[in-house]
């Protein structure tokens, strides 16, 4: 059977994932405390192990390729059992692990805070993250694979808990022009199923607005770069600033705040939801 000589580097994998997770080049590298154009380099490195482009240039900002989207999901993976195994072998970190999840949606809101809040409970364990779909996370709240789950959408399990709503806003690329009326409104997506998706449709219906789904990608990195591209509008949640090269839509209608919810896996010290809730009852809007 032939052996691949493709190698792919998991520092570079990292960083791959963290310009996915920060939205761009820039806020990878303060993440990771490394220069820009060590980040760079770091994807440049991947794209000739794969011989094909992972990022591409859309005026000023930049957005992953097909390929490069595929690549962010299976990074994930491989870093995922990558410091599994070294956990596995007493390697690296060895102290007790919190692992925490969420889906993407504002995540860089939310993962900070709940992180550093988590750690000042628990100072002897090693907090760490994952991002997935709602689905995935509660499937592994209940596998007990993951300590707190971090969840949009309906609601699973009568141990969940409501943590407030994150605000919905609608953003676009400055200059990017709404269609005239009649015309249906270009939406970016994130795949089926998908909470946010669901509620930017059934927001436009309501208001007697027609929309069509030009662009959807696996990932909300995806989706942010067609926005960045002006192809079309996106539907955001959270509270925090305007994403980088994207501006507030406030022509189009408004939409409730979604409801976050908290969900621990089975036996948990009570301590570590109480803590999250806490810390996100001061960022989110009252249920």
């Amino acid at each position: 059977m032939a052996v691949s000589t493709v190698v792919l580097d998991i520092v570079a994998l990292r960083s791959l994932v963290a310009v996915a997770d920060c939205g761009g080049f820039h806020r990878a590298a303060e993440h990771l405390v490394l220069s820009q154009p060590a980040v760079s380099q770091h994807v440049r490195r991947l794209q000739k192990a794969v011989g094909r482009p992972l990022v591409e240039r859309v005026g000023r900002h930049s957005r992953f390729t097909p390929e490069g989207e595929a690549l962010v999901g299976e990074a994930r993976r491989i870093i995922a059992a990558h410091d599994e195994a070294l956990r596995r072998i007493g390697v690296g970190d060895t102290r007790a692990s919190i692992v925490l999840g969420t889906t993407e949606h504002a995540a860089d809101e939310l993962l900070g805070l709940v992180s550093g809040a988590v750690s000042e409970v628990f100072p002897d364990s090693a907090v760490r993250f994952r991002l997935d779909r709602s689905d995935r996370l509660n499937d592994a709240i209940e596998r007990g694979t993951l300590d707190l789950a971090m969840y949009i959408g309906d609601v699973r399990g009568s141990d969940s808990v409501s943590a407030g709503s994150l605000p919905l806003t609608w953003y676009a690329a400055p200059g990017w022009r709404r269609p005239p009326p009649g015309s249906p409104i270009p939406l970016l997506v994130i795949d089926s199923p998908c909470t946010i998706r669901r509620r930017a449709l059934e927001t436009l219906a309501d208001n007697a607005l027609s929309a069509t789904v030009v662009g959807e990608a696996a990932y909300l990195a995806g989706v942010l770069n067609a926005a960045r591209a002006g192809l079309g509008v996106v539907l955001l949640a959270g509270s925090g600033g305007v994403p980088e090269g994207l501006e507030r839509r406030d022509d189009l209608p408004p939409v409730r705040p979604e409801p976050l919810h908290l969900r621990a896996k089975p036996g948990s010290d009570p301590r570590l939801r109480d803590a999250a809730a806490r810390v996100l009852g001061t960022i989110l809007v009252p249920a």
